[in-house]
């Protein structure tokens, strides 16, 4: 008997700034234009809050500096039937001062509205990101302390 394939261990970065929030676009692997938050896989040896910062320096150019926890996801993608395990963080993003070359199948970074994320939801990675904008605009906040690492 196969064992249940373990959750991927993923991060994103929830980034807002006047109301609009930071968001790539990317290609998905059946070549459509996807949106997501700046997220991806942690790699080994890497902590959470290194890997956020690393994934969206990579996918927008920003520095991204996490100040709070937004919430944990246990997701499985219809897709593909790949779970996940999302460590979701809000907090700050600082543009780039030089161009920048962005991590290959990011097409390009945005800031969006709500307004439009919502209209663009069937261009989604995944429910996850309308979800993580909804749970940040409710106010949903955890300390950074909770987030401990022993690496």
């Amino acid at each position: 008997m196969s064992q249940p394939e373990r959750p991927r261990l993923t991060v994103a970065a929830v980034a807002e700034h006047d109301g609009r929030f930071l968001i790539v676009e990317e290609r998905a692997e059946d070549g459509s234009l996807r949106f997501n938050q700046p997220a991806g896989h942690v790699e080994g040896g890497e902590t959470l809050l290194e890997a956020v910062r690393r994934e969206a320096l990579e996918e927008t150019g920003h520095s991204f500096t996490p100040n709070a926890l937004l919430g944990i996801y246990h997701y499985r993608a219809l897709e593909n039937g790949i779970t996940y395990l999302r460590f979701a963080f809000a907090g700050i993003a600082t543009a780039p001062t030089a161009p920048v070359r962005l991590d290959e199948g990011i097409v390009q970074a945005h800031w969006l509205s709500r307004e439009e994320l919502l209209a663009q939801r069937a261009r989604h990675r995944s429910a996850l990101v309308l979800l993580c904008v909804d749970d940040y605009l409710r106010g949903q906040r955890l300390p950074l302390d909770l987030v401990r690492s022993l690496l």
